[in-house]
């Protein structure tokens, strides 16, 4: 694979210290993330977690008759597979790729095992970073069946747009209008509608399944406060991109008793 691809282009591979990223290293396998791959269906057993490089992986609801809409999405900045750590084999969701890229693939089992390595004040800092994570994953998927409830479309879309955009190094989303529809649950009509009136106030640029963000504080002015809401607990709650400094291993049970 190109020399270009690093495990710790993923945030939560870049805070672990230094042990704790030797035992995971040799078992990460770098994988193709195509778009459209489907990582795993709703009730199926769950062997492996991603933690996603540059691509996007959506989580999505589907019902029985087929209709689907997303509750979260996760990059960069985290991992795919919560189920498995948090003491399920499966999850009613399905993990579709939205942004193709890589990912670095590893043994559902052997994040157990790290996981479990210790507890309480004494757990490692991969167990911290993973309880931190869903934590703020909970709070994106909250605010998603908030804002679907209560936003108009132009709003989601917007809020769909910039969580895409900063879970990627560039300002262009490879993405059809069909594909977002079936992201926020909406017929194909009203993306089109939408993505034509943030196209006329000059704020995105779209042609040929291909978005292009020209004004991104416009976008932020225009989204919806559920943007602002996610991107504030993640922020809190998980390392800053580029920062590579260890998480302590005391640091999420120090961050829960500190709490009010």
């Amino acid at each position: 694979m190109p020399d270009s691809h690093d495990p710790r282009q993923n945030h939560l591979l870049a805070a672990l210290p230094a042990d704790e990223y030797a035992r995971l290293a040799p078992h990460l396998e770098l994988i193709p993330m195509p778009l459209g791959e489907v990582l795993y269906e709703s009730g199926i057993q769950m062997r492996h977690v991603y933690f996603p490089t540059d691509s996007i992986v959506s989580l999505l609801y589907v019902m029985e008759d087929g209709a689907s809409a997303e509750i979260a999405v996760v990059g960069n900045e985290g991992i795919v597979g919560v189920s498995l750590f948090m003491g399920g084999e499966t999850t009613p969701s399905r993990a579709l790729v939205q942004s193709a890229g890589h990912a670095y693939r590893l043994k559902g089992q052997l994040l157990k095992e790290e996981f479990d390595r210790a507890g309480g004040r004494r757990s490692g800092a991969l167990h911290n970073l993973l309880l931190r994570y869903t934590q703020a994953l909970l709070t994106q998927m909250a605010q998603t069946a908030v804002c679907n409830r209560h936003h108009s479309l132009d709003q989601q879309l917007c809020r769909w747009l910039l969580l895409s955009l900063d879970r990627l190094s560039t300002n262009e989303l490879a993405m059809t209008q069909e594909l977002i529809a079936n992201m926020l649950g909406v017929r194909r009509e009203g993306v089109t509608e939408s993505a034509g009136n943030l196209q006329k106030t000059g704020l995105i640029e779209y042609r040929r399944g291909h978005i292009t963000v020209l004004d991104r504080p416009g976008l932020e002015a225009r989204a919806c406060e559920c943007y602002a809401v996610v991107k504030k607990e993640f922020d809190r709650l998980l390392p800053a991109a580029g920062d590579r400094t260890p998480v302590p291993a005391s640091g999420f049970a120090a961050f829960v008793h500190d709490r009010p």
